[in-house]
């Protein structure tokens, strides 16, 4: 069902949605809300405090004064509920002014703020009584936006989906398995996840739709191990000594555990079966460096590699590095060239060609590495930074270009071991669990709020020594429903708090040669101060970046606020990073001061959901892994292993799928691998 056959929805939505990578039906069912805005019964407006928001029933007392202040109109009028009064101020809403009457009875539902002296509740909504009775106790979702679209619409769009019985919620597995599995069917599952009726349908629901996500990655890299197992290496190779030698002359010392994921790697590289090798390491841990190495070797042997990084940014800087190697370690044989979309045409004429005539023996770039028209003349290894950037199994796309080669895939994603036996089922494990000792610990604090000024004065200092600073928010455009830090608003914020530096803004809604611009010019020094959301948790690679400060800190699981933090502290500076909550209940700042407490990633994911538990659902989706749109490994470790006994149990029923029983498992499967761009044919 394409957007246009939805009702509603013309050219224009169509346009605003297509800005949030909504193009289809099944697009828009899958566009999860952030949260859900819950509407709790009227507090009396005597006992509503300062520093949240709240919902009062109260009279009009007062005839509406509408003011003009600079280029705002403000609006305010005085209502009570026989117990207390309340100011209510609206910004830019004269409109409102011929809404309100006075002696009338509302429900206003806003954020309370102390303001000269008195409580104020600022731009409330206004509903009547009867409405607000009919949302109270309700879980209303709330979605990331883009300018000219609200929640309402694509919440209005979601539910006619699901009301039209689209072929998108039918369900593919077979009745007996869900009930088997205790699993609700799909069309309930995505019904209850945009219109939860209560907190234990929500878990219900999400549950689901976990261990869809799981099941079918899963099988998808069952199927392609079971075709690969066995198979010879095409590129025999031996180990040589001019990598001990790039070791001997590298300005630091590899660690213990670098070594031994070298050792693995060198090993199966030299073996006569095909390696399919995941290198995992914590953020800083050194994985890049082996991935090189890797590289020289492939060389060295007269072989072709290739390395797809996950932004052209990073792809340049991983580009450079390689070459300095090269020319410290004075080792001609191996010849990199870079190749991103971005790459002039002259420039990619004369790549293409050395690449296809093997002079080129070391490629690195982004997803344009694996193009038709690249063409390899002897690829032995491939090597991937950062899967999960590319969608599923997507780096097939780009080992076809070399009959069976070597893939080293390299992950910062803290998963137990235990666990990445299922995630990782395709692939053998290496594992590089210390950090260099040359890399200095990133101070980091837990605050709330109240130390924003403090954090502002604090930022400055770094700024003004030279160095260069990140803010992150949990969002790009402000919501009425989530009262949540947001980039463009912060960034017009610190624009004027900071005149003198330069202040920047990154999100994901930006065209990706915008994006890529930005990056570089924050890389090149040119931004002192980066506001962003999550986009730059991997990506660029920045040393003097020594400060960064994470607004609503309570809204992200604690393995991407790690992930985030790893950002900084790249250099030779002490950096520090700042856990900034919005809300500091339910044992929010007992979380966060986990990451105050430890910097191993794997300690702080497993803390996480002990702490936790995967009943925490009302908030924003806590997995840093972009292959998922709901599922966290560590979080849901129950569901991944349900998903990976489920998987095996039907490929060992029927492997191919043709029975009428595991038909619709086979086509929809099918349909998850083309849309992953996944080369694996059933």
């Amino acid at each position: 069902m394409t957007l246009q056959e939805i009702k509603g929805i013309g050219p224009k939505t169509e346009e605003l949605m297509n800005r949030l990578q909504i193009y289809t039906a099944e697009d828009l069912l899958k566009y999860y809300p952030l949260g859900y805005d819950l509407y709790p019964s009227p507090t009396p407006v005597a006992l509503i405090s300062p520093g949240g928001k709240a919902a009062v029933r109260a009279r009009v007392i007062s005839d509406v004064v509408l003011r003009h202040f600079k280029r705002m109109t403000i609006l305010t009028c005085e209502v009570s509920d026989g117990e207390g009064t309340l100011r209510l101020t609206w910004y830019n809403a004269p409109f409102l002014a011929h809404v309100l009457i006075k002696g009338k009875t509302y429900v206003f539902r806003g954020v309370v703020r102390e303001k000269g002296g008195r409580t104020v509740m600022e731009h409330p909504e206004i509903l009547t009584p009867e409405k607000y009775a009919d949302l109270e106790g309700s879980l209303v979702p709330v979605y990331g936006l883009t300018k000219g679209l609200s929640s309402g619409t694509i919440a209005k769009a979601v539910r006619q989906v699901i009301e039209t019985d689209a072929s998108e919620c039918a369900d593919y597995l077979p009745d007996w398995l869900r009930e088997e599995l205790r699993l609700d069917d799909l069309k309930t599952s995505l019904r209850e996840i945009h219109f939860p009726e209560s907190a234990e349908s929500l878990r219900k629901a999400r549950e689901r739709l976990v261990f869809d996500e799981f099941f079918l990655f899963i099988l998808g890299i069952r199927i392609l191990k079971a075709r690969e197992e066995g198979a010879k290496s095409a590129y025999p190779m031996r180990p040589v000594w001019e990598c001990e030698e790039v070791i001997g002359r590298l300005p630091y010392r590899l660690t213990s555990a670098q070594l031994n994921a070298w050792r693995e790697i060198e090993a199966h590289m030299s073996g006569t079966g095909v390696m399919s090798r995941l290198l995992q390491g914590d953020v800083g841990s050194g994985k890049t460096v082996i991935s090189f190495l890797a590289m020289i070797m492939a060389a060295a042997n007269g072989y072709q590699s290739a390395l797809m990084a996950p932004t052209e940014v990073l792809a340049s800087q991983h580009y450079e590095k390689l070459m300095k190697m090269k020319e410290d370690a004075g080792i001609p044989f191996i010849k990199p060239v870079l190749l991103t979309g971005s790459t002039k045409a002259a420039d990619q004429r004369r790549i293409l060609a050395e690449i296809s005539s093997g002079e080129a023996n070391a490629v690195i770039g982004t997803h344009a590495v694996f193009q038709d028209r690249v063409a390899y003349r002897n690829l032995a290894l491939v090597i991937t930074d950062e899967q999960h950037r590319f969608g599923v199994r997507q780096r097939q796309s780009l080992t076809k270009k070399g009959g069976c080669p070597h893939t080293l895939v390299m992950s910062a994603t803290p998963i137990p071991r235990t666990l990445g036996v299922i995630y990782y089922g395709d692939l053998d494990i290496s594992v590089i669990d210390e950090l260099p000792s040359r890399r200095l610990p990133v101070k980091s604090a837990v605050v709330d709020t109240s130390y924003m000024e403090k954090a502002m004065r604090f930022l400055s200092k770094e700024m003004a020594e030279g160095r260069q600073a990140y803010v992150i928010c949990p969002m790009i455009e402000p919501s009425e429903e989530l009262e949540l830090a947001n980039v463009r608003e912060e960034t017009a914020r610190l624009k004027k708090e900071f005149r003198d530096y330069s202040v920047g803004m990154l999100h994901g809604g930006m065209p990706a040669d915008r994006k890529n611009k930005v990056m570089e010019m924050f890389a090149r020094g040119e931004i002192d101060l980066l506001v962003s959301t999550t986009v730059v948790e991997v990506g660029v690679d920045v040393p003097n970046a020594a400060v960064m400060l994470i607004e609503n800190a309570e809204r992200f699981g604690l393995a991407q606020l790690h992930q985030l933090r790893g950002r900084v502290g790249r250099g030779t500076e002490q950096s520090y990073c700042i856990f900034m909550a919005g809300d500091t209940s339910g044992g929010t700042m007992e979380r966060l001061n986990i990451l105050k407490e430890s910097s191993d990633g794997f300690v702080i994911a497993e803390k996480d959901f002990a702490l936790r538990g995967p009943g925490d659902l009302l908030g924003i989706r806590q997995s840093g892994d972009a292959r998922f749109l709901l599922a966290d490994v560590t979080r849901d470790s129950g569901s991944l292993k349900k998903a990976g006994e489920t998987a095996a149990r039907i490929l060992r029923e029927d492997p191919s799928m043709e029975t009428a029983e595991y038909a619709k498992v086979r086509e929809h499967l099918t349909a998850y691998l083309t849309k992953n761009n996944s080369d694996i044919a059933l």
